[in-house]
């Protein structure tokens, strides 16, 4: 199984709104376009091709009231009120019916591939196959899995054509995605023999007050962080629960950490 990082969801009430916020710290962001007939559109951050899609709704009781796929999404986003903030990301693979087999096999819930698309403001349609995947009684959702219908090199000079990836200041890279968890290493541990994911090597960090094991994904690396006492992680576990909250850049001019909409945006040189 060959798995790379895709994208980060952070559902908001109004991802337009996202774009000119980003803006204003000289991040690149554009509008995505409407999910038509299933009540979500969304805005794009991208980073080469690891992006954070800002998920909204034009019809919330139309979302609310569907029949959902389990371990989908949008079940999640529902399940969480329509709350702001992280919920999920999605790792791409290029063999979704392989990756279906191999969970399957591993005893975890399946379901899909689904395929899915969405009209871009120039009128254009992009379209994919989604796999949604879980385990009952777990409190930290695995990723969902999609399979764009074009090849990465066609999508990636696409999107730098249309300007959907465009030009993100200084040297900025996308680092990946933390996890606020009970338990760092089984977690770690878990993920790894699902998704065939390295263990990297543990450390604290003293920001988080946490540990942190680290899973190497290309595109974006998996970051599990375990309170060791009181601090942000802590606090996430509390609140909300294991879930993601932090993403996490590279190559900026100074560190900096700032919130938006409920999820932690860190930046590191």
């Amino acid at each position: 199984m060959t798995l790379s990082f895709d994208h980060l969801v952070h559902f908001v009430d109004e991802p337009k709104e996202v774009i000119t916020l980003l803006k204003n710290k000289r991040i690149h962001a554009v509008e995505g376009g409407v999910h038509e007939g299933r009540g979500t559109y969304n805005a794009l951050s991208y980073f080469d091709l690891s992006y954070i899609e800002y998920l909204g709704t034009y019809d919330r009781e139309l979302v609310a009231g569907a029949e959902h796929l389990h371990h989908s999404l949008i079940e999640t986003v529902v399940n969480n009120k329509f709350k702001e903030g992280f919920v999920r990301f999605a790792a791409r693979t290029t063999d979704i019916e392989g990756v279906a087999k191999s969970l399957k096999e591993q005893g975890l819930s399946v379901n899909g591939p689904v395929p899915m698309n969405r009209k871009r403001p120039d009128g254009s349609i992009i379209s994919w196959q989604l796999l949604y995947v879980g385990e009952e009684n777990d409190s930290l959702q695995l990723p969902f899995i999609i399979q764009w219908d074009d090849n990465d090199d066609k999508r990636r000079q696409e999107q730098v054509e249309k300007g959907i990836i465009g030009k993100q200041p200084e040297k900025l890279d996308f680092a990946g995605v933390t996890f606020a968890v009970i338990d760092a290493e089984k977690t770690a541990e878990k993920w790894s023999r699902y998704l065939g994911l390295e263990v990297a090597e543990a450390y604290v960090d003293p920001e988080l007050n946490a540990i942190v094991q680290v899973l190497t994904l290309a595109g974006g690396d998996l970051y599990f962080a375990s309170p060791i006492g009181e601090g942000v992680v802590a606090k996430v576990l509390a609140e909300l629960g294991e879930c993601p909250f932090q993403v996490n850049f590279s190559g900026a001019k100074e560190p900096v950490t700032f919130e938006l909409f409920n999820g932690r945006y860190h930046f590191e040189k």
